[in-house]
């Protein structure tokens, strides 16, 4: 803060509180310096919302002395669809978003590494891998138009189905949401219709016979109701089938115009940190949906190590085929895998 402000908040704090001691009436609170709108997909009570999203916005305005202010704008609030969240956030729509890079597919090739099949360990870990790549490959490229807060992936990634999905046979002509370019890929290769739409669209695709099953974590089938449109949920267990990137993102004009010492708030709460509490926070609310889905006497299916082996073999082409991809754009496949297996391995065993 500048002297002269310091100075000039000093001065009418003082006439304040002389006015509220001789008036009997209290001063009221200075409002924020800055008034930044956070936009995203889920409603205001589903569990990123409310144990990331909001948790992060107080923790913004407390170490700012309030005058930071970040309004919630949840569930598309202030317009467009969950494919355009990042575009609103480098034309200034929103201040911040959070979405998923694989809403606008091949826009962010790199972030697809940890999306491919059978790569994560747990949320936590692979989080922090995906900052660090980021750091070394993608802040620069990829995310060049926007001021990147975090990036992180959610819990295990499993099928919630209409009829049971016992093993990888069963999957066959069963259309299937998932959420991006790779995991329909995975889906396509493993004998599934894959039927590409964002997490809100889900509950009603499913009531109204468009899939027949979805990919989510549990964290997320609480808020969209999954548990009551299906009942069966095929669990990968120690070697999880898929997750999905998430990025927080700041609109870089709007950061750039911050004093440096509000910059320096934002900067304390983003990055690496920030972006492994909330894979570690994502995958801890899987807990509560999935008790709640046992409790309704729901279906859970755990594949066998045998089962899973298939699985894997079958997904194999859909990492293949991506590393040729990112071969044919100049990106070098088979280094990005291998440094993201190389970091996550590496923050899995700390």
């Amino acid at each position: 803060m500048h002297k002269n402000r310091k100075l000039r908040l000093a001065v009418a704090g003082t006439i304040l509180a002389a006015a509220g001691l001789l008036g009997g009436t209290s001063a009221p609170a200075e409002a924020a310096d800055v008034t930044l709108r956070l936009h995203q997909m889920l409603p205001a009570q589903a569990s990123v919302p409310k144990n990331i999203l909001e948790p992060w916005m107080a923790k913004i305005n407390e170490e700012s002395n309030g005058r930071i202010e970040i309004q919630h704008f949840p569930s598309m609030q202030l317009g467009g669809k969950p494919p355009e969240l990042i575009d609103q956030a480098i034309d200034g729509v929103a201040d911040i978003v959070w979405t998923l890079p694989g809403y606008t597919p091949g826009r962010f090739p790199r972030t697809e590494v940890f999306e491919l099949p059978f790569v994560m360990t747990n949320a936590e870990a692979v989080s922090r891998a995906f900052w660090q790549l980021a750091e070394e490959t993608m802040l620069e490229e990829d995310f060049k138009d926007m001021k990147v807060l975090g990036l992180w992936v959610h819990g295990p990634g499993l099928i919630h189905s209409k009829e049971p999905i016992d093993s990888l046979d069963d999957l066959n002509g069963v259309k299937l949401r998932a959420p991006t370019r790779v995991t329909n890929d995975m889906f396509k290769s493993l004998g599934a219709t894959p039927v590409g739409m964002p997490v809100p669209a889900v509950p009603e695709a499913l009531s109204k016979g468009v899939i027949d099953a979805t990919v989510v974590p549990w964290e997320v089938t609480g808020a969209l109701k999954i548990n009551e449109l299906v009942s069966n949920h095929t669990d990968f267990g120690d070697d999880p089938l898929y997750t999905a990137a998430f990025v927080l993102a700041m609109n870089r004009a709007t950061y750039d115009a911050l004093p440096d010492d509000l910059k320096e708030v934002i900067d304390r709460n983003s990055g690496l940190e920030l972006s492994a509490f909330a894979g570690k926070q994502m995958q801890l609310d899987d807990a509560g949906p999935r008790d709640a889905a046992v409790a309704a006497g729901g279906n859970i299916i755990e594949l066998s190590d045998e089962e899973i082996a298939r699985w894997k073999e079958a997904a194999a082409p859909t990492r293949e085929k991506w590393i040729v991809e990112m071969d044919e754009k100049g990106l070098d496949g088979s280094k990005l895998y291998e440094r993201a297996m190389e970091l996550i391995a590496e923050n899995t065993t700390q």
